[in-house]
């Protein structure tokens, strides 16, 4: 793998994280959201990032790479955004605009914690890609300066 495709990888990874703290953010502010984003009935609901291993290309050597087993990798990309299923929270508040007949609302099944656990796991990701984005540039710095001797 050369210094550029380590970048690439690198890069990609920091994109999928921030992708991923940008959803946890938007679960968090819309915990309390009573209807969908489109404004249907229901309320909003726990969206998750799901990740594959991104393609390295079409060309012949990336094709034969990959079947003899000596490709590398390409970096990470988003498959999905999972929709969460589980069902929503029954809170009692007759007063509230969208309760049902028996003053029940239905509200996000979004625990607090499991969001900031999420947040900090994209957060270390984050750093580690940072890292390593930090010691290729190191890296490429110290091969510039071999030529220079």
């Amino acid at each position: 793998m050369g210094l550029i495709s380590s970048m690439r990888v690198s890069a990609s990874a920091l994109m999928a994280q921030r992708l991923r703290m940008d959803v946890v953010a938007n679960n968090v502010a819309n915990m309390n959201s009573t209807r969908a984003a489109d404004g249907s009935d229901g309320p909003y609901r726990r969206q998750s990032v799901v990740f594959k291993a991104a393609n390295a290309g079409q060309s012949f050597g990336d094709v034969l790479g990959r079947a003899t087993g000596g490709s590398a990798p390409a970096g990470v990309e988003v498959s999905s955004i999972h929709l969460d299923t589980a069902a929503p929270r029954k809170v009692h508040d007759p007063t509230h605009p969208d309760a049902d007949a028996d003053g029940y609302v239905l509200m996000p099944n979004i625990d607090v914690v499991t969001e900031m656990t999420d947040l900090v796991g994209a957060n270390r990701a984050y750093e580690a890609s940072v890292t390593v984005l930090n010691a290729t540039k190191a890296l490429a710095q110290a091969a510039l300066q071999i030529g220079r001797r």
